[in-house]
C-alpha cells in the first residue's frame, strides 16, 4: 500500500509532510522491504529497491528539510564517480545537477613539516572530475523527491522505531504511535547511534579520537576552483573542498580545546585566525556564512546482517573523514544489498533470506574494515604528539616516502584515483548505473 504523499512548495526550507496514518495498534499489511533512516544512504537504499518493483516503507524521525538555493548546507560530500551513477540509474541526479553541484578534477596532499607531496588528477584515467561537492542536504532532498513520485513507496515520518522482532521469515516492528510493521528485508540505516543495531543487540568496535573537526563555509576572493587540497601539519590536517561560485567548504582538524576557541570567536578574529594557519592556496577570506564542528571517531559493527535484518552506511560502519569516503562507503552497501537482493529474489528467495544477506556481508565488510584501518593508520601516521621522538621520526620518513611515491610512481596515483573514484574491485550493477538487469521495470 502506498502512501499519499505531498510536498511543500518547490525551493522552500520547509520540511516535507509525509506521515501515513493508521490506528494506533493496527497492523500494517507487509512490505517486502522497510528502511529505517530517510537520510542520503537510507533514501537511495529505498529509491533503488523501488525501481525493482519491490513494495518500500521509510521510516524517518524528522521530516527532511527541501534545499534552497539560498544559503549553503555546511554539511557536503565529495561525490564518487560510482555514487554519481547510483543517483543517475535512480533518477536524482539531474536534480542535483541543476540545482548546485561543484566538480573537481585535481586533488593535492602535502605535508607542512616535509617536501612529501602529491596531486591526483583526473585526466590520468581518462575522466574528466574525480568527483563533485554537493551538499548533504541537496543530496536527501533530489532523492525524497523521486522517492514521493513512487507508487509503490509510502513514507512515515516524523516516526520512530521502538521495538523489533527479527526471524528467518522477517522482521516485525513496532513504532512509537503504536503502529507494527512487517517486512521481508528491514534495512537499518540510521545512523552512528542506530536504534536499530542497539535493539538487534549488535556490538561494535571503535576508537574516539582527541580530535575534533571545525566545518566553516567561507567566501574566497578566489573564483570557483576545480582542485581539492588537504595539507597535514603537526596538530591535524586542513581541508579545502571547492563549492559554486567563490565559495569554499573548509575543515580545520584540531584538539576539542583549540576547536572550541575558534567557535566562539567573531567573525573578524575566525578569518584571521583561518588566514594566519591555512596555506596561500586557500587565497583572501571576505566572509564566513556557517561554522559547525565534530568528534572524530570511527566505529564498526561485529556483523552487518540478522536474519530479516541488514545494516548499511553508518549504521554499519563509520570512518574517519581524512579522505571524505564516508558516504561512499554507505552508498556502495546500497547497492551491494541491492544487488544480492534482487539477485537472490530472482533465484525465488526471500529478500531477508540469511544466505541472500551474508553474501552482502561477505561483499562489504571486509572492504570497509580495510577503508577504516587505512584512515586509522594516516590519522596515527600524522600525529606526532601521540609517539616518541624516535617513532615520530620514523613515522616522517615513512609517510613523506609515501606520498612521494604515490606522486611519482604513475601506477600507484592512478590505483589511488581509480579506488577513490570507485572504479576499481567487485562492483554491483548500480555502480556502473544501471539497476539489475532483470528487475528493470
Amino acid at each position: 500500500m502506498a502512501a499519499k504523499n505531498t510536498q511543500s512548495g518547490s525551493g522552500s526550507s520547509e520540511g516535507i509532510t509525509c506521515t501515513e496514518k493508521m490506528p494506533a495498534g493496527a497492523t500494517a499489511g507487509g512490505a517486502d522491504i522497510v528502511v529505517v533512516g530517510g537520510g542520503m544512504v537510507g533514501a537511495l537504499t529505498a529509491l533503488a529497491m523501488a525501481h525493482c518493483d519491490l513494495n518500500v516503507t521509510v521510516i524517518e524521525q524528522s521530516e527532511p528539510r527541501r534545499f534552497s538555493p539560498e544559503r549553503h548546507d555546511i554539511r557536503v560530500s565529495a561525490i564518487s564517480h560510482a555514487t554519481q551513477q547510483m543517483f543517475k540509474a535512480v533518477g536524482a541526479w539531474q536534480y542535483m545537477f541543476e540545482a548546485r553541484v561543484c566538480p573537481y578534477s585535481r586533488m593535492r596532499v602535502w605535508d607542512k613539516s616535509s617536501t612529501a607531496k602529491t596531486c591526483f588528477d583526473s585526466s590520468e584515467v581518462g575522466h574528466r572530475q574525480l568527483g563533485f561537492i554537493v551538499e548533504n542536504g541537496l543530496i536527501q532532498d533530489a532523492l525524497w523527491q523521486q522517492l514521493l513520485t513512487m507508487p509503490n513507496v509510502s513514507l512515515r515520518c516524523p516516526a520512530r522505531v521502538v521495538a523489533l522482532q527479527s526471524t528467518a521469515k522477517g522482521a516485525t516492528l513496532t513504532l512509537d504511535d503504536g503502529n507494527v510493521l512487517q517486512a521481508a528485508l528491514l534495512v537499518a540505516a540510521d545512523g552512528a547511534q542506530s536504534a536499530v543495531r542497539a535493539l538487534l543487540g549488535i556490538e561494535t568496535d571503535g576508537e574516539i579520537y582527541n580530535q575534533h573537526a571545525m566545518v566553516a563555509t567561507v567566501r574566497t576572493d578566489l573564483p570557483q576552483q576545480d582542485i581539492t587540497w588537504q595539507r597535514f601539519t603537526d596538530t591535524g590536517p586542513q581541508a579545502f573542498l571547492p563549492l559554486t561560485d567563490n565559495r569554499a567548504s573548509l575543515v580545520w582538524y584540531n584538539s576539542e580545546q583549540r576547536i572550541s576557541e575558534l567557535l566562539a570567536l567573531e567573525e573578524a578574529s575566525l578569518i584571521q585566525a583561518i588566514e594566519n594557519e591555512f596555506p596561500a592556496q586557500l587565497g583572501n577570506l571576505l566572509s564566513i556564512d556557517a561554522t559547525g564542528s565534530f568528534p572524530l571517531q570511527w566505529s564498526h559493527a561485529n556483523q552487518y546482517v540478522k536474519p530479516g535484518v541488514a545494516l548499511v552506511g553508518d549504521a554499519a560502519h563509520a570512518v574517519h573523514p581524512l579522505a571524505g569516503q564516508g558516504v561512499n562507503l554507505g552508498m556502495l552497501d546500497a547497492a551491494v544489498l541491492l544487488q544480492c537482493v534482487t539477485d537472490g529474489v530472482y533465484q525465488g528467495r526471500e529478500p531477508g533470506d540469511l544466505r541472500v544477506l551474508r553474501r552482502y556481508e561477505r561483499w562489504r565488510k571486509p572492504a570497509n574494515e580495510m577503508m577504516i584501518r587505512m584512515l586509522d593508520g594516516i590519522q596515527k601516521a600524522f600525529q606526532p604528539d601521540e609517539h616518541s621522538s624516535a617513532q615520530a621520526a620514523l613515522l616522517k620518513v615513512l609517510r613523506t616516502g609515501a606520498l612521494n611515491l604515490a606522486d611519482k610512481v604513475t601506477p600507484i596515483n592512478k590505483s589511488c584515483m581509480r579506488s577513490a573514484m570507485g572504479l576499481s574491485g567487485e562492483l554491483p550493477d548500480l555502480a556502473h548505473g544501471r539497476l539489475p538487469e532483470q528487475f528493470v521495470a
